[in-house]
């Protein structure tokens, strides 16, 4: 029987089990969404039915292949509080609005008061719950009780570790995600988790891709895993896909476009002088406990608001009428994050009329806002996408034919946190990497039109925030 990995990728709005051989190939793919419940304390994500889908979907994989290992990867801004048996509180959604329910005004005040400056973490003040030191300190006011049973304050990947192997443990990638707990330039827990008296709840500091112990029996029994199954400690979905690239190589990409729900443009060789907090611009932490300039848009969700829930792909012919008819989509499309948040989107120029026009439209906008982020990160070298948008025919080919003459590749395995969690297996066996696919170069598509359309663009986006947006002379 062949040996595999066994890689749990936890999005936020999908979730995928994928089955991966030596060469880091997926074998096969198991996927389901991602349903939040909306009953009981607060919006929550639903572990029983994940872990039951998961269980399930593990015994189907390990009758076609001998799973040597287990990586979780998962979003974040996202933790569980545990005692010894489980959670004691439902795990929230980052998406509900902590200033609101209840009402409960005041103790998102206090936490204000209460959070560290953003040149101590580089976690930018944001909205709904997607602070995670939000989240905990509204659970530990609302909920003294429940809170003060907790054992360990475990990362959302790290959670996931912990049901299948029994081993608690922290990792950087998740503290260092927007959360307010870390402090990416000492490699320390921020003035919140002591002044929160958090400190207790903290699992001891693990590596991405150490392995934290094996499946636990009886889940190797139910499963019909192999009891030495290894269970790795997990990783940050965005970091996952900039794992490939922490090693500099020649004239490869620097910049990384992970994308999913989320886009974020991570700029390995940009400082963190330059990052804005009023634009959603944040240091995020690599598995090596790095910081890396990081900037963020919900590109996925914000693609398919303007896409349709049926989206069809276009034709060249469709983006060039948009163009020529000025029609254009402004920021912003999503509930919560980005530089334009709080901003109500808006269409101008004669409105698409097909799905195929909307899904243009959504391809268009979602160019001119990566390139927003890339100029404000003052972001170097080559680009590449990784992710979902790989599969969108014209988003990296319009980046390439209008983004300052620079590379643009596109990663060709599908999915870059499977990938991700392939190199955390190797990551000490000198594979990592070795295997997988190079990124190919894309060629450029340019448009009739295309530079007075981004001018335009600009300028329209430009009035919505005057004067603090800038963008660089071509």
């Amino acid at each position: 029987m062949i040996d595999a990995l066994a890689v749990f990728d936890i999005g936020k709005t999908n979730i995928k089990l994928s089955l991966v051989d030596a060469r880091g190939h997926e074998l096969a793919v198991h996927r389901r969404a991602n349903e939040v419940v909306q009953v009981g304390l607060y919006p929550h994500h639903d572990v029983d039915a994940i872990e039951s889908w998961l269980l399930e979907k593990l015994g189907e994989l390990a009758r076609q292949a001998h799973i040597s290992a287990i990586v979780p990867i998962t979003h974040g801004a996202t933790a569980a509080l545990v005692d010894d048996d489980g959670l004691v509180l439902p795990i929230a959604d980052y998406e509900q609005d902590f200033s609101v329910v209840q009402s409960d005004y005041s103790t998102c005040r206090q936490y204000d008061e209460l959070r560290p400056p953003f040149a101590q973490t580089f976690s930018p003040a944001l909205g709904l719950g997607l602070n995670l030191g939000r989240q905990l300190y509204w659970q530990q006011q609302r909920y003294p009780e429940a809170f003060g049973r907790a054992r360990k304050l475990l990362m959302y990947p790290q959670y996931w570790a912990w049901r299948l192997c029994g081993v608690a443990a922290g990792e950087v990638t998740s503290l260092g995600c927007h959360t307010d707990l870390w402090r990416p330039a000492s490699g320390t827990y921020s003035s919140l988790v002591t002044n929160a008296d958090w400190l207790h709840l903290m699992p001891p500091l693990r590596p991405a891709w150490a392995e934290l112990g094996r499946v636990r029996s009886h889940l190797a029994q139910q499963t019909g895993l192999p009891s030495e199954c290894r269970v790795l400690c997990g990783v940050h979905d965005s970091n996952a896909s900039l794992l490939r690239y922490l090693q500099r190589n020649g004239n490869g990409p620097r910049v990384v476009l992970s994308t999913g729900t989320w886009l974020i443009a991570a700029a390995l060789d940009a400082g963190l002088d330059g990052l804005q907090e009023q634009r959603d611009m944040l240091a995020n932490v690599n598995v090596l406990g790095e910081p890396v300039a990081c900037m963020r848009f919900m590109g996925g969700r914000e693609f398919s608001e303007l896409a349709g829930s049926t989206p069809k792909v276009c034709r060249e012919a469709d983006l060039q009428a948009l163009i020529d008819g000025h029609s254009m989509a402004l920021p912003c499309f999503s509930g919560c994050g980005g530089p334009f948040a709080g901003q109500q989107g808006r269409l101008t120029g004669a409105p698409p009329d097909t799905s195929e026009e909307r899904y243009a439209l959504a391809t268009l906008y979602c160019v001119l806002m990566t390139e927003y982020c890339l100029e404000q990160l003052q972001a170097p070298g080559a680009i590449v996408v990784e992710g979902s948008f790989i599969s969108n025919p014209y988003f990296a080919a319009l980046l390439a034919g209008g983004f300052d003459g620079r590379d643009v590749f596109c990663s060709e395995d599908g999915s870059g946190t499977t990938a991700g969690g392939w190199m955390l297996q190797h990551w000490q066996d000198g594979q990592r990497g070795g295997a997988l696919t190079a990124p190919r170069q894309v060629k450029p598509l340019r448009l009739r039109g295309w530079d007075a359309y981004r001018q335009a663009w600009r300028a329209a986006v430009s009035e919505l925030c005057a004067p603090e947006i800038s963008f660089s002379e071509e």
